[in-house]
């Protein structure tokens, strides 16, 4: 008689544990045991608890290599899921195997679950290991499907796919899906005063794995009330017309004030600042350094010798790489949209800007339009305030649209949705680029079908604050996508390709290079154990698979992206992990953790624009200032989402936290504390560097950095 002990942990979330019954039975190379009743005296499988069984087999069955779980009725209660952490087993000769689950439970079925040492296709042998791989991944690839929601969009997670598979419970014998936390099936939730649903049928059906926790969404919740419930009180969702006054603005989020809205407040009208946020603010990828002007900006020299001073000129300024250009080309054929039954306008302006010898990028010349002409004048800080306050104001209107539906959603959240499904559909739970990217990919299905069905469906929210609206939206991406490269999604080649290495106070870039080389340190030592050879990376037909699965969903099968399409050396998957990893964590940070910070005090974000732009100088008036940005309602709607997606729910995991232990061999575990240890001193160091900052930046500062899309 050969006994084997297992020790069963059970996650500690709300309601992970289960008053069903559960068996076991283990599978080795020289047999498997009889099923077995995970039985002692008292409550089995309590949220938290850690319990020893033992199963007894007439003889010994060699190594490990599968451990099944059986999920049964418990006499007449409803069925009553279960969030399995881990399974240690201890043979008879005192060698232990640790079986990671991390996943929720759910009905009455089979998992199966593998040892977990991280093996690639190729290092599988045995007949029973290379089809519990097959069965896997099919199981996954049914009930995760790919839906097309726009032409031209990145392919996306098909959420019907998972009311099927309610009625389908054949699936479910063999399903292994990622870890995630969830407590129960909640309906639609709205908020009053809110302009959008919290939650939607759809999320009934979430596959369970995927789900918000019950911490997650509480905190979302709660998040939005207090501001909702504020304004509804004073009757701003409700009231349409244009501000009265400036400062009427300041008192919307009396109570959510932050040090960085507070400095917006004071400074957004100052050039200094307004360049600032071309470096440092929610969309820092814009700038690209020139060596001459572009035709259809004829910027002279005469226009802005008077900021230049004396002892150089713009051609001087040029040669010496001072002058840089953000150019919104993609709206010029934007359509337009109406909000509470008005015309709403949209410009696709060239923003030229001077770094000065003191090192302070200021904007040099906008034109508001990519078009030069009389009816297209070029406004300077020469000009009258107002005239010049309306340009800029401008420019943030068209830096809004393309942050918000380019740089935030479409390259971080769609894009970082594909790589999660992909992984999902393609990588078995033992492939160790599996266990590397699943931190990663937490919430990101669960986020993005919120948003949309809240923000993206017709009369959601983008219709309701965005100028261009929700066929805007559609058109800005899928022309996004079109032009979108593989360098454009490496930070560093981005840096080069922008001509913005050198640029002095340019936080963003150097926060972010140091976390990229932390990533990429961390994924090499992973991707060296694994892959020893450029053979070993050419012959995993499973992560070719999900590498070509990206290429052609993601991208759409574009050539000219530059993204591969298969990889053919080690170097080639530190790179393409170390970028997946550093949009779906750090990139989404950096555009969006500040939302409310610098989008609080309207003007300087205005997602809409109500008046055309002016086509002479001298026009401009208070009046017509404020009767061009959005109106109350519009402006409340948008600032209650920019408060909402700027406050990091509950139940965080920084970067490079990973409590679920995926990688159990000891390589592995010591790249992971050392990747810990390097976090920990960027970190210091940026702390270190803010207390000398008039206006510090944080958002990459890794504990504040989310390992996933999840909000």
């Amino acid at each position: 008689m050969a006994v084997y002990r297992l020790c069963v942990t059970t996650g500690s979330y709300l309601k992970a544990g289960t008053l069903d019954n559960i068996y076991a039975t283990l599978v080795g190379t020289c047999g498997e045991s009889p099923k077995q009743k995970l039985d002692r005296v008292g409550r089995d499988f309590a949220s938290g608890s850690v319990q020893k069984y033992k199963v007894r087999c007439e003889a010994e069955l060699g190594e490990i290599l599968l451990l099944r779980l059986h999920k049964e009725r418990f006499a007449f209660f409803c069925k009553d899921p279960w969030y399995c952490s881990r399974i240690c087993v201890t043979a008879p000769d005192g060698s232990a195997v640790h079986f990671p689950c991390y996943q929720w439970i759910d009905g009455y079925c089979t998992v199966e679950l593998r040892p977990g040492t991280a093996r690639t296709i190729c290092q599988d042998s045995l007949p029973l290991l290379l089809d519990h791989r097959k069965r896997e991944l099919r199981a996954r690839q049914e009930c995760y499907r790919w839906k097309i929601f726009a032409p031209g969009f990145p392919r996306m997670v098909d959420v019907s796919s998972f009311q099927e598979m309610e009625s389908d419970k054949k699936f479910a014998l063999t399903k292994t899906v990622p870890c995630a936390e969830q407590d129960d099936n909640s309906g639609n939730r709205y908020l009053p005063g809110f302009p959008m649903k919290i939650d939607i049928p759809s999320l009934l059906h979430m596959e369970p794995n995927i789900r918000y926790s019950a911490t997650k969404t509480a905190s979302l919740i709660f998040n939005a009330l207090p501001a909702s419930f504020g304004m509804k009180i004073r009757g701003l969702l409700d009231r349409k017309g244009s501000w009265k006054r400036l400062d009427d603005i300041r008192n919307i989020f009396w109570c959510h004030k932050t040090f960085t809205s507070e400095y917006v407040t004071e400074h957004w009208c100052e050039d200094s600042f307004f360049g600032y946020q071309y470096l440092n603010g929610v969309n820092p990828v814009m700038l690209h350094c020139l060596s001459s002007l572009p035709s259809k900006l004829p910027v002279t020299n005469d226009m802005v010798a008077p900021l230049l001073g004396p002892g150089t000129c713009l051609q001087t300024e040029l040669e010496r790489g001072h002058i840089f250009l953000a150019d919104y080309w993609i709206l010029a054929e934007a359509p337009v949209h109406c909000i509470n039954s008005l015309q709403q306008y949209v410009t696709a302006p060239l923003c030229l800007l001077w770094l000065n010898p003191q090192g302070v990028l200021l904007p040099l010349a906008i034109q508001l339009s990519q078009t030069p002409g009389p009816e297209s004048p070029i406004f300077l800080p020469t000009d009258c305030e107002l005239d010049w306050l309306l340009a800029k104001t401008w420019v943030r209107n068209s830096e809004f649209l393309v942050h918000e539906n380019n740089t935030h959603f479409l390259c971080t959240h769609l894009l970082c949705e594909a790589f999660s499904m992909a992984t999902l559909r393609q990588l078995p739970l033992c492939h160790p680029v599996y266990k590397l990217l699943l931190p990663h990919t937490r919430y990101t299905l669960q986020v993005n079908t919120i948003a949309r069905a809240t923000l993206l469906n017709p009369d959601g929210l983008v219709d309701k604050v965005t100028s261009i609206g929700r066929q805007g939206l559609i058109y800005l991406m899928s022309t996004g996508l079109a032009h979108f490269t593989y360098t454009d999604f490496c930070l560093p080649d981005s840096i080069r390709a922008r001509g913005v290495l050198t640029i002095p106070n340019y936080h963003y870039r150097d926060d972010g290079l140091k976390i990229w080389a932390a990533i990429e340190r961390f994924v090499s030592e992973i991707v060296s154990y694994y892959y020893p050879s450029d053979a070993s990376v050419q012959q995993d037909c499973e992560l070719q698979a999900w590498v070509g699965e990206i290429f052609a969903q993601a991208f759409l099968g574009r050539e000219s992206s530059g993204f591969p399409s298969r990889l053919c050396t080690p170097g080639e998957l530190v790179k393409y992990l170390t970028a997946i990893i550093f949009n779906c964590s750090a990139q989404h940070a950096a555009v969006n953790s500040g939302q409310h910070d610098f989008g609080a005090w309207m003007p300087n974000a205005p997602s809409s624009m109500r008046q055309p732009p002016p086509q002479t100088k001298g026009d401009t008036t208070m009046k017509s200032y404020l009767d061009t940005l959005p109106e109350v309602n519009t402006t409340c709607r948008n600032l209650l989402l920019f408060w909402l997606v700027s406050q990091e729910p509950k139940d965080q995991r920084p970067l490079g936290t990973y409590p679920d232990e995926h990688f159990t061999e000891e390589a592995p575990r010591q790249s992971i504390a050392a990747f810990q240890n390097c976090l920990a001193q960027i970190s210091k160091d940026i702390r270190e560097r803010n207390q000398s900052l008039a206006l510090p930046y944080a958002y990459l500062d890794p504990p504040l950095i989310e390992n996933s899309v999840s909000i």
